[in-house]
C-alpha cells in the first residue's frame, strides 16, 4: 500500500515553513522596491506615532568669554498617529482543482495537493508585492491609497504641507526645462530639514518621459547622454540624467475588478505626471510593519517578514484546503515637503 501524504503534518506545513516558503519567493516586481528606499521599522503595535518637529535654525550671536550664552528656544512639535494597514488575502485548494491534473514540468504524472498549495502561495506572495509597491508609490506620490484609489493617508495634511507643483510646459518650444529642473532640486535641497541626500529621481509616467527627452532644450542632451549604453542605439528609459536628476518611465499598474465585472488597469503613477523625490536620505522615507493577527504574535515585533502565513485549515468532510496570509506595512514619507509632482499643462 503506497504512503499518503499528510499535508496537515505540523512539522511540514507549521505557520513557520509556510511563511519561509512564501519568503522564499523573491520580490521582483516593484522598482521602489529595488531601489530600497524604505528602510524597514518593524513595531509592536498596529499603528505608530510620529513626533513632527518644527524646528527652525537660526544664527547665534558672539558673547564675551565669561558672559550669559544666547538660549535655544523649545520646539514646536505635534503628535500624529497613522494606523498600519492590515491586508489580509484569502484562497483555498479544492480536491476538484487537483484531480486529474497533470503535474507542471519538471514533475511528471498527475498534480499533487502539496503542488498546487505551493503555486497558491507563490500568487498569493505576488499580489502582496504588487499591493505593497502602490502603498510606497502613494508614499513619495504624498498620499497613500486602497487598492480603489480610495484615500488612506494624506502626508499633506497631516503635517501641514502645501503640495509642491512645477509645471513644465512641454508644449511651448521656447521652454526652459532646465530651470524646472533646477526649481524641483532646489526646493528639495530646501526642505531636507537636515536629512542629507544623493540626489534626486523623477518616475515619470510614459507620456510625461516621452515629451521630457523630445523637447527642443532637452532633444540635445538626450542624444549625447554620457552613458555606457548610446541613446541612437538603446532604450534609456531605465535612467536618463539631465540637470542632476535621474528620469526613468515608470509603467507599474495593477488590474482593478470592478463591482460590474469588468476589469480596468489603474497605473500608480498617472499619465501625465512625474513624482520627484530624493535618494539616500537617512531619515525621510520608512516602511513599519505591524505583527500579523495571529494569537501568537500578538504584541510583538514582526521582524523583516513580508507575508505571513496561516496554518493550512482542513475544510469540512476533506474537501479541501484554506489558505490564508496576511500582509501589515506602511510605508511613509516623514518629511513630505521633499516631494514634488511634475506635469504639463500643455
Amino acid at each position: 500500500m503506497p504512503e499518503i501524504l499528510d499535508i496537515f503534518n505540523q512539522d511540514a506545513f507549521s505557520a513557520v515553513s509556510l511563511t519561509d516558503s512564501v519568503n522564499m519567493v523573491q520580490n521582483t516586481y516593484g522598482r521602489l522596491n529595488e531601489l530600497h528606499l524604505f528602510g524597514n521599522e518593524p513595531v509592536m503595535t498596529t499603528s505608530v506615532a510620529i513626533n513632527i518637529s518644527h524646528g527652525v535654525l537660526n544664527l547665534l550671536p558672539t558673547r564675551p568669554r565669561g558672559g550669559p550664552a544666547s538660549l535655544g528656544a523649545p520646539e514646536r512639535q505635534k503628535l500624529e498617529a497613522f494606523v498600519i494597514p492590515h491586508i489580509p488575502h484569502d484562497d483555498s485548494v479544492l480536491a476538484v482543482d487537483v484531480q486529474n491534473m497533470l503535474a507542471r514540468a519538471p514533475s511528471q504524472g498527475l498534480e499533487s495537493v502539496l503542488g498546487m498549495v505551493n503555486r497558491k502561495l507563490i500568487t498569493m506572495r505576488r499580489k502582496h508585492a504588487i499591493t505593497l509597491e502602490n502603498l510606497r508609490v502613494g508614499a513619495i506620490k504624498g498620499v497613500i491609497s486602497d487598492y480603489d484609489g480610495t484615500p488612506l493617508i494624506n502626508l499633506f495634511d497631516k503635517f501641514g504641507i502645501t503640495p509642491k507643483v512645477v509645471d513644465f510646459t512641454f508644449g511651448t518650444a521656447s521652454t526652459d526645462v532646465g530651470s524646472k529642473c533646477r526649481e524641483v532640486s532646489g526646493y528639495i535641497e530646501d526642505n531636507l530639514m537636515g536629512d542629507t541626500m544623493t540626489g534626486v529621481m523623477a518616475l515619470c509616467s510614459p507620456s510625461f518621459f516621452d515629451r521630457l527627452v523630445t523637447h527642443a532644450s532637452v532633444k540635445e542632451a538626450y542624444k549625447y547622454f554620457v552613458s555606457t549604453q548610446n541613446p541612437l542605439r538603446n532604450d534609456l528609459r531605465k535612467g536618463f540624467t539631465f540637470q542632476n536628476i535621474t528620469f526613468e518611465e515608470y509603467r507599474g499598474s495593477a488590474t482593478k475588478l470592478n463591482e460590474d465585472g469588468t476589469t480596468t488597469v489603474q497605473r500608480f503613477i498617472p499619465d501625465g505626471d512625474a513624482r520627484f523625490f530624493p535618494l539616500g536620505t537617512t531619515e525621510t522615507f520608512a516602511n513599519y510593519w505591524a505583527p500579523p493577527d495571529f494569537v501568537d504574535e500578538v504584541n510583538t515585533a514582526p521582524g523583516l517578514l513580508e507575508v505571513f502565513v496561516a496554518p493550512l485549515e482542513r475544510m469540512k468532510f476533506g474537501k479541501g484546503i484554506d489558505i490564508h496570509t496576511e500582509s501589515n506595512p506602511l510605508p511613509l514619507c516623514k518629511r513630505p515637503s521633499v516631494l514634488v509632482r511634475g506635469f504639463s499643462s500643455n
